[in-house]
């Protein structure tokens, strides 16, 4: 079961992927993609998470495909609303 939201975002988008690509990819994970679309995916507990994402005017619009069975969607949702908007201040 797919999770799918959308997370405004103050500005330019570039400056928040950018934190989010470091944070991913310091954590052993991969991102790729731009300030429309991409892709990521990162081990959590064991598990994977995978998802898209793009860029609609100041929404960050997520779909989440691949998650711990043990995390719900409105979980991720809130962690994610929360890191995105520490990553724009």
């Amino acid at each position: 079961m797919a999770c799918e939201f959308s997370i405004p975002f103050p500005g330019d988008p570039t400056p928040v992927l950018d934190k989010v690509r470091s944070g991913i990819e310091k954590s052993g994970g991969n991102f790729t993609g731009d300030a429309q679309s991409g892709e990521f995916s990162i081990k959590v507990f064991g598990s994977t998470i995978a998802g898209s994402y793009t860029i609609s005017g100041q929404d960050l619009q997520l779909v989440i495909t691949g998650k711990p069975v043990f995390i719900s969607c409105s979980q991720m949702e809130s962690y994610l609303k929360s890191a995105v908007a520490s990553y724009g201040s």
